[in-house]
């Protein structure tokens, strides 16, 4: 066997030592991703399940707001909608970028509601109202650290997967870059939704 040979044998055994490990850290990044979506998941579904029930106790105080009401709720289905595509693509540029928009339609219409509750001092004053508004205000802190846990995965994934040489192997084996899950683009509607009652 000649010098060359070798060489050239321990040259393409560097290469597939590198790209196995390279592949393996990717798919490695991508399952931080779906981890961190699933924290995300949990406080969107108690956020998710905490909404009927604040427009249940808000209903008996402005029944003739009907219109505010099933706004939440309409709004409540499809941020679960997209959430749930997410769930199962977890990473999907697409599908989060969905979830965003779909967030910030709820985020709109709970707004309302409070607005709405501001106006009502009976509904304001309701024990069930402030419990469930108190439990909302938490999640949503929940929500915003699950989900700067989440983009900090997406951005590991998306440094790794977009760096040369990897960036090679990435665009061949389909490892496509992934979205951050944004809260809204207005900076005034950043803030938590103000559930204060």
């Amino acid at each position: 066997m000649s010098l060359q040979t070798i060489v050239s044998l321990t040259l393409l055994a560097m290469l597939v030592f590198w790209a196995v490990g390279a592949y393996n850290r990717l798919v490695r990044l991508k399952n931080v991703i779906a981890n961190a979506f699933g924290q995300v998941d949990v406080q969107l579904k108690r956020r998710y399940d905490l909404i009927p029930n604040l427009v249940e106790a808000a209903q008996k105080y402005v029944a003739h707001e009907q219109a505010a009401l099933e706004a939440v709720i309409a709004a409540r289905n499809q941020a679960r909608s997209a959430s749930d595509a997410v769930r199962s693509r977890p990473g999907k540029a697409d599908a989060v970028i969905a979830l965003a928009a779909a967030e910030q339609t709820l985020d709109g219409s709970l707004g309302r509601l409070f607005a709405l509750a501001e106006a009502y001092p009976d509904l304001k004053a309701d024990q069930t109202v402030r419990e469930l508004s108190e439990e909302l205000t938490t999640t949503e802190n929940k929500v915003g650290f699950a989900r700067q846990a989440y983009n900090d995965a997406v951005l590991d994934y998306n440094n790794a997967q977009g760096q040369f040489p990897a960036l090679l192997l990435a665009r061949l084996f389909g490892f496509a870059p992934s979205a951050m899950l944004q809260s809204t683009e207005d900076v005034a509607e950043r803030q938590a939704v103000r559930t204060k009652m």
